[in-house]
């Protein structure tokens, strides 16, 4: 039996496995995808102290190295239930259970869709929600980014190096984003803006060829890149887990309603969803754990 197992290795949870590591707890980390979550696809973290310019991917690979030296245990596994027991906890997987005196649930959000009518059939054949994953299968073409918060004009920023023209579509006439980061966007010569549109059909059957919108465009696209927000990874997970929105309730101490099960990261509730919250939560809910074990 584990004393921690936290779900999720990004920011938040690979910062409790530190913390709890260090208080010489015996820690068990499952990520379903990739160590560092969705920082992973930021091509520069300009906001987060001391490391100016950092890559995603050189913060997640430090991260988990800085973890795994500490001893933490790492497994690619996706949890689907989290169980409460009489002492402890039950984390299973499709094939696999494991046993921990308390859990921490950071297990992050995933990309909010259009809910477009051949939307998931043409995921892989032109639509994606990643520009660093797959922004390489568009170099010298036509692409669309579809969103207005700082993760959408990261990524058109990262296509415009790539692609030959990049259509950035926002549903308001202004951004969400940081100023400084909507005037990088504006000196970009290949960065066209389309305001104050949202997109409402895909056209394409072996693959995407253009898209639509409710303003009466028709925009010939090779890709598409939807930033429009994520959805917490909380589905079903734990019985009796109190939700708002489907984000876990929790204030800063990241406890929960259930004794022994703490949350950190973009998947509790919170006003500022950032990477420097999600570190403080991990801190934060490791000492609060770490708490419950000394009791």
């Amino acid at each position: 039996m584990y004393d921690i197992i936290i779900v999720g290795a990004g920011p938040a949870g690979l910062t409790a496995a530190i913390y709890a590591a260090r208080a010489n707890k015996n820690v068990l980390a499952l990520e379903a995808l990739a160590c560092g979550g969705q920082i992973i696809n930021t091509t520069s973290i300009d906001n987060y102290p001391v490391a100016p310019h950092i890559t995603g991917v050189e913060f997640g690979k430090t991260l988990q190295k800085q973890a795994e030296d500490l001893g933490v245990k790492i497994e690619y596994d996706e949890v689907t239930r989290i169980i409460p027991l009489d002492e402890g906890f039950r984390v299973e997987s499709e094939d696999e259970e494991y046993n921990a005196k308390c859990v921490i649930l950071a297990s992050g959000t995933s990309p909010r869709k259009l809910k477009l009518q051949n939307e998931d059939a043409l995921i892989g054949n032109g639509v994606s929600y990643c520009a660093t994953c797959d922004g390489g299968f568009y170099k010298g073409k036509v692409v669309a980014v579809n969103g207005g918060g700082n993760s959408a004009l990261h990524e058109a920023l990262y296509l415009s190096d790539i692609a030959e023209k990049v259509y950035l579509i926002h549903r308001r006439g202004e951004f969400r984003a940081d100023a400084a980061l909507v005037d990088i966007i504006k000196t970009r010569g290949n960065i066209e803006l389309v305001l104050n549109a949202n997109i409402t059909k895909l056209n394409g059957e072996q693959k995407l060829e253009s898209i639509e919108t409710d303003n009466g465009h028709t925009i010939k696209v090779d890709g598409l890149f939807i930033s429009i927000g994520r959805t917490p990874n909380t589905a079903n997970l734990v019985e009796g887990l109190a939700l708002d929105d489907n984000y876990v309730k929790s204030s800063e101490d990241c406890t929960t309603n259930i004794p022994g099960l703490f949350v950190a990261g973009d998947v509790r509730t919170k006003a500022l969803r950032q990477l420097v919250t999600a570190t403080a939560d991990g801190a934060n809910a490791a000492t609060a754990a770490i708490n419950f074990l000394r009791k």
